[in-house]
């Protein structure tokens, strides 16, 4: 059996051939470079049968390939929906693969999905049955696994914690996006720096002097870490919220570990111990003492190893 693990991200796709103990043995990059559509799907069975040729693997020999996508991998019908991918609001990915690549069992999952299998095969979460994986990047995300098992849901969008019900009262601006990623995602926090920055017109501090729709998540880190005012009301709000969403998470799932990541976990990580002191307030206290915050042990490479956990994880499942 060949293992292979594809990670579509928002400029490239990485694949990779794993060995049955979950290592990378080679890998291929390819850039999107304003690709869409079929033209996406192309070049990830490029990337594919390029590591089957170059490493002589036959046509009759099985593979087993796990794909992470941005967004919404549909299991039903193998269909999958990326917002960031022009023309993917329901492209037939699994179907497209498979044509292309004989002989081979297809498996796609969402990035949140396999960033928590990634962790578990190969970073911080090793051995863990019960894990979570809260992504926060320009979006928020939660991977779940519970009981050894990774939780889909009735439409396979379970984990949408962007949506969670965090701060009353109903703002119809969380329409767009929910009440949590509003406030606490990489743009949530471009947001709210511009929601102070028009409540207050007599700050003169270093975010006035970035143009108002250019202001983005860097520029309030960076804004924070020179201790501007504004930029600190929105870190501290932001800190509340995780902190109340992961105490919300705890007392839901009762994790072993709690994995943060994303582009936002990143410059954020220096607020773990602070995210946990606020979820404590919040949590189910037996739970919430035997749970771990971490931050990702892989954080450019949990997708990628979470697609090859998959590819090795169906391979078992048609064995038995």
């Amino acid at each position: 059996m060949v293992y292979i693990g594809v990670d579509l991200g928002g400029t490239k796709i990485t694949a990779a051939l794993f060995d049955m103990n979950g290592e990378i043995a080679d890998s291929k990059v390819a850039l999107l470079e304003g690709r869409k559509g079929e033209a996406v799907a192309n070049l990830m069975t490029e990337l594919i049968s390029g590591l089957i040729k170059q490493h002589k693997i036959g046509g009759r020999e099985k593979k087993s390939i796990g794909i992470c996508v941005p967004g919404i991998a549909y299991s039903k019908k193998g269909t999958v929906w990326c917002p960031n991918i022009p023309e993917w609001d329901d492209f037939p990915l699994q179907e497209y693969i498979g044509r292309a690549i004989p002989n081979s069992v297809i498996c796609i999952e969402s990035d949140r999905t396999c960033y928590i299998l990634g962790e578990v095969i190969a970073g911080c979460a090793k051995k863990c049955d019960n894990a979570v994986f809260m992504a926060v990047g320009t979006g928020i995300g939660l991977g779940i696994l519970v009981d050894g098992m990774v939780l889909h849901g009735n439409s396979d969008i379970v984990g949408a914690i962007g949506w969670m019900a965090l701060k009353p009262p109903y703002d119809s601006f969380y329409d767009k996006c929910g009440c949590f990623e509003t406030h606490a995602s990489g743009d949530g926090l471009a947001v709210q720096a511009k929601k102070f920055l028009d409540r207050t017109p007599e700050y003169k501090g270093e975010l006035r002097e970035v143009e108002r729709e250019n202001i983005s998540s860097y520029h309030v880190f960076r804004a924070y870490e020179n201790g501007d005012e504004i930029a600190v009301k929105v870190i501290d709000q932001a800190i509340e919220m995780w902190g109340m969403a992961a105490a919300n998470v705890v007392s839901l799932f009762n994790p072993q570990i709690l994995v943060f990541g994303g582009g936002v976990f990143g410059p954020a990580t220096q607020f773990i111990e602070r995210i946990y002191e606020e979820a404590c307030k919040w949590a189910q206290p037996i739970s919430i003492k035997e749970v771990k915050f971490m931050p990702t042990a892989l954080p450019k490479l949990a997708g990628l190893y979470g697609a090859g956990a998959i590819a090795i994880n169906i391979s078992q499942k048609k064995k038995k």
